[in-house]
């Protein structure tokens, strides 16, 4: 069964009561009982439900891992993972994530008794030096955000597995139609499906795909556990968009390719970060792992803080908004909105400037967005 088969198949046979062709939403918090302790598969919809479970199938299926495992946000995943070691244990982590993500490792876990070390996952020698007896876990993003390097995932994972600890990658930017790293011999795949599984920007949740039965049983503990699941609503509003995942996909890559290359020479530009560009330094390795470049890029526009802030307030059809993946186009600016939680000194250091901004583009039409761009780059105070 081939990807766009599967996004629409998998999990999601027709009703068998009424054979409603779409997954029905189970909208019930608990499951009458035919006696104690004996019932149909489902107790409480916190340990399961099966409009979640048909979310969790599909999508572990593309991802190509045995298991899935659905949950309320990216960071409600993020945290069940973390909830696996103890204090004094060593996580390594990609210097360039997600602001969100560095604020749950150095805000709460850290305070919590993990320890980690933050280096360039995109240089497989800085993963080595950094582990320690206790290291437990390698977390890294691929591209990163938002400076869009792109790491060896196999050279990683062969590094982890020497090593018998457990690599994970956040797979957001790429989702499952362009990379795949359970393939390339990752343990953990974790998504925020707000962003290009939803893709329409009207629901946030997050997931995390295994295929080793042993993960996959301690990590379901927890998920009942420490309860940061999706509701019956959300897991079907994020079921019908994955529906359409590769018809979504290709149209952003479409647009974002011709987009990085027209701007990296407009002179308003001083650089585009963007792996589809045979300048970037990950472009090879991003055409072995990956089967596309993927919608995020971001851009150093000339003239500093000021002028980014211009250019974001002035675009029309790219909205001034956090986020990314959905359907409409998005610009913003990371020091200011998604990674304001990270030390202005590290910031500076890792190259997020004053003058970076970041594009989501949609799948408008090109000459649109081109020329919205276009508008913002030129305008004058």
């Amino acid at each position: 069964m081939r990807f766009e088969t599967k996004a629409i198949h998998v999990g999601q046979d027709p009703d068998p009561s009424t054979g409603a062709v779409v997954v029905p939403i189970y909208q019930t918090s608990t499951y009458a009982q035919e006696d104690a302790g004996v019932h149909k598969g489902h107790e409480y919809t916190r340990t399961s439900n099966p409009t979640r479970d048909a979310l969790q199938q599909c999508l572990a299926a593309l991802e190509g891992g045995s298991f899935g495992l659905a949950f309320g946000s990216g960071l409600g995943a993020i945290t069940t993972v973390l909830t696996m070691f103890a204090a004094g244990d060593h996580v390594i982590c990609g210097d360039d994530v997600y602001g969100g993500t560095f604020r749950l490792f150095d805000k709460v876990f850290r305070h919590l008794g993990l320890e980690f070390t933050y280096v360039d996952t995109s240089k497989p020698e800085a993963v080595r030096a950094a582990l320690r007896p206790r290291t437990k876990l390698v977390w890294m993003e691929t591209p990163t955000n938002p400076l869009l390097k792109i790491s060896d995932i196999a050279a990683l994972a062969a590094i982890t597995r020497e090593a018998k600890i457990l690599l994970a990658v956040d797979n957001t930017f790429m989702s499952p139609a362009l990379q795949r790293p359970l393939e390339l011999g990752a343990d953990i795949v974790m998504h925020s499906t707000t962003k290009y599984i939803g893709g329409h920007s009207d629901v946030v949740g997050g997931f995390l795909a295994v295929s080793d039965p042993d993960l996959h049983t301690r990590l379901k503990f927890l998920q009942n556990a420490v309860g940061a699941v999706p509701g019956p609503f959300d897991s079907w509003l994020t079921l019908r968009g994955l529906k359409t995942l590769a018809v979504r996909i290709a149209a952003h890559e479409r647009n974002a390719t011709a987009i990085a290359a027209w701007l990296a020479s407009h002179p308003e530009v001083e650089g585009v970060l963007h792996p589809s560009l045979a300048s970037h330094p990950g472009h090879e390795i991003q055409k072995r792992q990956a089967s596309g470049f993927g919608g995020v890029m971001s851009v150093r526009v000339r003239g500093g803080l000021e002028a980014a802030r211009r250019v974001c307030r002035s675009t029309r059809f790219f909205f001034l908004a956090e986020s990314l993946g959905g359907v409409e186009s998005l610009i913003e600016h990371p020091a200011i909105m998604t990674h304001a939680s990270i030390p202005p000194e590290t910031r500076a250091a890792l190259g997020i400037t004053d003058n970076l901004i970041r594009l989501s583009v949609g799948i408008e039409h090109l000459d649109d967005l081109q020329e919205d761009l276009d508008r913002a780059l030129r305008a004058r105070p």
